[in-house]
């Protein structure tokens, strides 16, 4: 099979799928994702009350201390860790990071757009010395657990992955790799937290944003740091290297442990972040959330296995994420025009990560996406390609 994408200008059919073939919810996009109806009916019934309201007065700061309690008890937060946020998302987080959490060097596992965008922020800070890079291609991915020994260089003092790579579907553990003690391992969850179990104990920067798993709005970063996290903070601020205050990581701690940010956030955000963590919390917590993710996600790689015209992109099984699948179609399957039909039905952010060039489809399964949902998208994908490949 020869995924490359067709050069072909394509659009999309004039098919129409029966209704009752159509997934209840035809979103399925890989962030930002689907939210719950239910999340936003809450917003427009009672959230109103904080819209245009101080963040710096009880009933917004009360929100903010509910997300860091809730979160706190969905992922295990160690004792001594805290959970901190921030305006800007995951990318502003990767520049505040490489300001106030490497020293020096840093080692990335760099197999995406994502895992390489953190390792270009810390090779372009004139700050730090050239970070170390593992890389593997699209699809697969370099061993945490192998590691090897320490630069000549000099050592990192940081380890950076992705938990998953939202660009191909590649999930990775969470692990201290050997050999690298004092370094701090840092880990992207964007798309994992909330969905990927996770010990985290073995890290000490898991950071995210609200618009993937949590089901929610962008804008907004989250961040749990350890004990060592929170010193490494401390240290950098407290020397002589110019950090600016929005990118500040001591700052947002210590506004975090007044249950509140820096500058003013997005309450809508907040809103959505909490109403999706209770909705988590009441149905079993991350336990439940990984089963769902999981049960779609089975689907979907039987699905793509058993079928004549497409395969899973990640070949090694363990490496396949359960909450962003990747689809390749073979060359005769014009994965952008059964998209385009699709969207046209009202099923929607299927399309593939734009700069990976893949005759494929990207499949978001979040804990909020209905498995049942993802059952009936196959349907209607083979519906589709049947039709057009007559």
């Amino acid at each position: 099979m020869t995924p490359s994408i067709p050069t072909a200008s394509t659009q999309p059919t004039e098919l129409r799928i029966p209704e009752a073939l159509k997934p209840a919810d035809g979103r399925f996009g890989c962030g930002p994702s689907k939210v719950r109806p239910e999340a936003l009916a809450a917003l427009a019934a009672s959230g109103a009350s904080l819209m245009g309201t101080s963040h710096r007065q009880r009933p917004v700061r009360a929100l903010v201390g509910e997300i860091r309690r809730g979160l706190a008890e969905l992922l295990g937060v160690p004792a001594g860790y805290e959970v901190a946020l921030g305006n800007g998302g995951t990318t502003a987080f990767w520049d505040a990071a490489a300001f106030g959490l490497v020293r020096s060097r840093a080692l990335h596992l760099v197999y995406g757009e994502f895992s390489g965008k953190f390792a270009a922020v810390t090779s372009g800070a004139p700050f730090l010395d050239e970070p170390v890079i593992a890389s593997a291609d699209p699809g697969g991915a370099p061993d945490p657990a192998s590691i090897g020994p320490a630069s000549a260089d000099g050592p990192p003092d940081a380890l950076a992955w992705a938990h998953n790579e939202t660009s191909t579907g590649v999930s990775l553990p969470v692990v201290r790799p050997p050999g690298h003690e004092g370094a701090l391992v840092m880990i992207d969850a964007t798309s994992a937290a909330g969905a990927l179990e996770v010990d985290l104990a073995n890290a000490d920067a898991y950071y995210f944003a609200p618009q993937k798993g949590f089901a929610g709005d962008g804008g907004l970063w989250i961040a749990v740091l350890s004990p060592a996290a929170q010193e490494r903070i401390a240290e950098l601020d407290a020397s002589e290297r110019w950090i600016p205050p929005f990118l500040s990581l001591q700052t947002a701690l210590e506004n975090s442990r007044k249950d509140q940010t820096y500058n003013t956030p997005a309450v809508a955000t907040l809103f959505l972040l909490a109403e999706q963590l209770r909705w988590m919390l009441e149905r079993g917590g991350l336990e439940w959330c990984v089963a769902r993710a999981r049960s779609s996600s089975e689907h979907l790689y039987e699905w793509a296995q058993r079928s004549s015209y497409a395969a899973p992109f990640v070949a090694d099984p363990v490496r396949r994420s359960p909450v962003v699948g990747t689809i390749d179609f073979e060359p005769g399957t014009d994965a952008p025009t059964v998209a385009a039909t699709l969207r046209a039905n009202g099923i929607v952010d299927v399309e593939p990560y734009r700069k990976l060039g893949r005759n494929q489809l990207r499949i978001g399964m979040f804990p909020a996406i209905d498995p049942a949902d993802v059952e009936a998208l196959t349907t209607c994908i083979d519906w589709v390609v049947e039709r057009i490949q007559r």
